[in-house]
This record gives structure tokens, sequence and C-alpha cells, in this order.
């Protein structure tokens, strides 16, 4: 510092010599601007910032700021778009300001917009696919190694490499994520009576929905160490999954359905319609998200059949940790996926007595949906339905369930009924893969994504 000030004061007392020797104004400007580092960067070299300058600066600034800005809106709107919402992208555009709305780019975005959304038509193609998957196996070197284990993983999971393919698969075969409630929705009339009525749904022409969804995801049967995720965690306000690698470190990121299919979704945003994600069907007895429930600690499973958990579940807790599955629940739903109720012990419920079943269904509202939120959906444990008509159905329907998902692994089925919409799914696992790929003929080739390690 003090010597640039001394070069300064150097400087000038240069100049002062030079006006006394004839030079000119110009000619002392460049050697100050010269000896303090300032050459070309002030109008004429001049020392200082003159106010004509200062206005000239300020008038670029504010143009730099506008277009800035603009572009920045542009982009939002454009990205809400590329998801077929269109209202919501034109209603984006209408935030920017009178003096830039008539520029060519927003008109332009503004046109193609409003196309986009009358191009729209009514899908009529019956009924609606809907696969499910199971927990994720993402280091097959560690799972399929041939101990107590593998057999299992290899027939009850998918590869996170078998995911992805199946993905790009559906993406490149038509089909669009959709969320179960847009195929239909409860609406009370004009006499106060409610009933489940199919919606509207209107799709770009040649796009097929399709409903994707994970069971009962609690890593219950994971052991660590295995290659398999063993929780899922939150970084840096997203959900990733946690697992342990070869080295023994825990490390974050896309290791399972939930990471995998937000970030194809982030990569191909035309896949989902109007952030439309999944669904993920959680149980308690055996933990939620990969941690036990505190307010389930001490409970034993309410219903008949329960699986005994292992105990090497990473994350499981004799503490609990309520508040990590809230936050996670809640930056699920953030997100757009929807939750849902897979019962307290994930045990078959067309055999359980209605006191059983009840209990089963009190437990998982008074300490799973208090903390992952209301539900809606329900998902019958291994497709065991209850009766239509019958008392367990009225009891789900009374305590808020209105979308129930059966499994039929071949068949895509769907029907309304008074209050609530029945749903079949299909389960995608190893053993459906190699032994029943006619099951995913319309979806995907089995025989061009299984993975080669199985």
């Amino acid at each position: 510092m003090k010597r640039t000030v001394l070069t300064a004061v150097l400087s000038l007392t240069t100049a002062g010599a030079l006006l006394l020797g004839g030079c000119t104004r110009s000619q002392i400007n460049y050697q100050i601007a010269e000896a303090i580092g300032t050459d070309g960067k002030y109008e004429n070299n001049e020392p200082v910032e003159t106010p004509k300058m200062a206005e000239a600066r300020k008038l670029l600034e504010e143009s730099e700021s506008e277009e800035a800005s603009l572009l920045e809106i542009l982009d939002q709107a454009e990205q809400q778009a590329r998801g077929y919402n269109f209202e919501e992208a034109i209603s984006i555009l209408n935030t920017i300001p009178i003096s830039q709305a008539r520029d060519e780019r927003v008109s332009e975005a503004r046109s193609r917009y409003e196309k986009g959304d009358t191009d729209l038509v009514n899908w009529v193609g019956g009924d609606i696919p809907h696969l499910c998957f199971p927990t994720l196996i993402y280091d097959t070197m560690m799972a399929f190694d041939g101990d107590d284990k593998a057999s299992d993983y290899n027939t009850t999971m998918v590869t996170c490499d078998e995911f992805s393919a199946i993905l790009e698969s559906l993406y490149e075969n038509g089909y669009v994520l959709i969320d179960i409630h847009s195929i239909a929705a409860m609406v009370t009339d004009e006499r106060g009576t409610s009933s489940m009525e199919e919606k509207t749904l209107k799709l770009p022409d040649g796009k097929k929905p399709i409903v994707l969804s994970q069971d009962n995801l609690n890593y219950s049967t994971v052991r660590n160490g295995d290659g398999i995720a063993t929780r899922l965690v939150l970084e840096d306000g997203k959900v990733k999954a946690q697992y342990t690698d070869s080295e023994g470190h825990d490390v974050a990121g896309d290791y399972d359905f939930i990471p995998i299919l937000d970030s194809f979704i982030e990569t191909h945003p035309d896949f989902s319609f109007r952030g439309a994600r999944g669904i993920v069907s959680v149980s308690g007895s055996e933990g939620v998200f990969g941690y036990r429930i505190s307010s389930g600690t001490d409970q034993t499973a309410s219903g008949e059949g329960s699986q005994e958990q292992d105990a090497s579940v990473s994350g499981s807790s004799s503490q609990g940790d309520d508040q990590t599955v809230a936050q996670i629940a809640d930056a699920l739903r953030a997100e757009g996926w929807s939750i849902a109720c897979a019962g307290w012990s994930h045990s078959y419920m067309n055999d359980m007595s209605m006191e059983t079943f009840a209990s089963e269904i009190d437990d998982w509202l008074k300490y799973v949906g208090s903390l992952t939120g209301e539900a809606d959906i329900l998902f019958y444990p291994y497709g065991a339905e209850v009766e239509y008509p019958g008392d367990k159905l009225n009891y789900l329907l009374d305590h808020g369930f209105r979308y129930l998902c059966g499994l039929w692994g071949d068949t895509d089925f769907r029907e309304l009924s008074d209050g609530y919409m029945r749903m079949t799914r299909r389960f995608v696992d190893g053993y459906t893969l190699i032994n029943a790929p006619v099951y995913f003929t319309n979806f995907f080739d089995s025989a061009a994504v299984v993975d080669d390690d199985r």
C-alpha cells in the first residue's frame, strides 16, 4: 500500500515536471495511468472516474443486471415447460417486468408454451401400468460373493445398473411418469356426497402413463457391507442412499431407487409429467428408511407372520431417530414423492382377524404416519388384499386410505368404486427378470437389462 501511494506521488511530481516541459494532458494522463496500473481503465486515461464515466458504468451495470434477471426467469419457465407444466411456465413469464415483456425471447417462449398446453391430448389407453421395485444392489461383487445372503439378494433384488437400464428403456418407449393422484380423486357433489371419480389425464401425444414405486423401504433384510444401501440420508437437502464400500467407508449418493430416479428426471425432465415422482411404501416394526423409530422400538409386530429383523442393519438404534425420519419424509414430499402405508408389521392382511387388522393400521398411523405425514395410499404386503366389500375395507376408508394397491405379476388392473381406487402392481425383482421376462415385454427387454454379474 505504501509503495502504491509513493508511486502515485512520484507520478504526480513527474506530471508537474512534464507540464513545465511542454507535454500535453493526454501524454501526462498516459504516464500516470501506466505508473499506477490503470492504463485503459478510465476514459482518456483520466486518473479518476469522471461523472460521465460513472453514469455510463451505472447504465451498463443496470443493463447487465436486467439481462441476467431475464435469463434466470426464462430458465425457470423452461424447466417447468420441459416437464409439461405449461401453465406454470406461463405464470413465471408473467412475472417479467413490462419493460422486458416484449423481448422476442419472451414472446417466443410464451407462444411455445401455449401451443404445448393446447397440444396435450386426453389419454384413453385403458389400464395404467404400475411397476414396483425392491431395494437395489449397488456393488454386485460384494452382494453376489457366494455367502449365505447372496442367493437371497439375487432372487429378491434388482441392481442399480438394471434399474437405470429399465428407466432408459421406459423413456425410449414413450412412457412418462405420472402421480397416482392424477388418475382419480375424491369428488363431492352438490348434495354433499363424495365419491372416487376418474380424472381427465391429458398427456403429450404419443406418451403413455406409468406409475413407479419402491416397496417397504426399511432395509431390514440388508446386511451392512454387502454393497447395498442401508439407509437414506440427506445431502444438501436432497435424499440420497448410504452404503458401506469395500474399504469400509460410508458413502452417500445414487445407490438406490429414490436418488437414481430423481437424478434421471433431472437429466430427463420430460420423463416426469408435471413434476411427478414415485411412491415409496414403508411399514414400521422393522424401522423406516433404515432407522428405528423410537415409538416402535419396544413394540412387537401387530400382525401374524412378521419377519425378524437382521440385527446388523445399519441405522437401527435403541433410541430411534424420529427427527431424521421426519426430515427425510419432508424432503421426499417436497420433491413430489408420495409415501404409502405398508402396514405396521408388513404382514399378510387378508388372514388377519379384524382386531389385529385394526391394530396394524392404528399402529402405523400412530408411530409411522405421525412422522412421514398423512397417507392416502396403501400397499398390501405381498399383495394379500382384503375383501371387497368388507369390514377391513371400510376400516381403511374410514382412516383415509383411498388408493389401494395389490400385486398382480403380469397384469395391469384398475377399478374405481365407492370411495376408493384399486390398482395392481407388477413387482420387478431378480427372480422375475430371469424367470418371467414376458411380464415386462411392453416395458423393457429383460435379457438386455439383466446385470452380467448375476
